[in-house]
């Protein structure tokens, strides 16, 4: 667990959201990318799915409003910039694959467990 993004209090807060929730501690890795729709993030609410990692990016895609099937929705973001892009979604990322999120900036929180994302 030496390398993992945030402080300590965003490393404590992973675990307790993955305790709270029935998840396995999945951390991001620092050297991967995340999908993220850079243009959504003023929507509500910021959605956020873990799939199976691979090809250098951990799994987790997320984004603003609603959903599209755009090809080019999601852009590839190192996880090191998503502190800076999208401090609000840091408690989640340590949620296992096959797990979701949905929050607002009104103190909304939802997660819960899609196995067939990992399909």
């Amino acid at each position: 667990m030496d390398a993992y993004i945030g402080s300590k209090a965003t490393l404590d807060r992973q675990v307790e959201v993955c305790e709270k929730y029935g998840s396995a501690c999945v951390f991001p890795d620092p050297a991967m990318k995340a999908g993220l729709a850079l243009g959504t993030f003023h929507l509500m609410p910021i959605t956020g799915v873990r799939i199976t990692p691979e090809n250098g990016v951990d799994g987790w895609y997320i984004f603003g409003g609603e959903f599209s099937e755009d090809e080019n929705f999601y852009q590839p973001v190192g996880q090191s910039h998503i502190a800076e892009l999208l401090p609000q979604v840091l408690p989640y990322l340590a949620l296992a694959p096959g797990y979701k999120f949905m929050i607002d900036n009104e103190g909304y929180e939802d997660v819960w467990y899609e196995p067939h994302t990992l399909e």
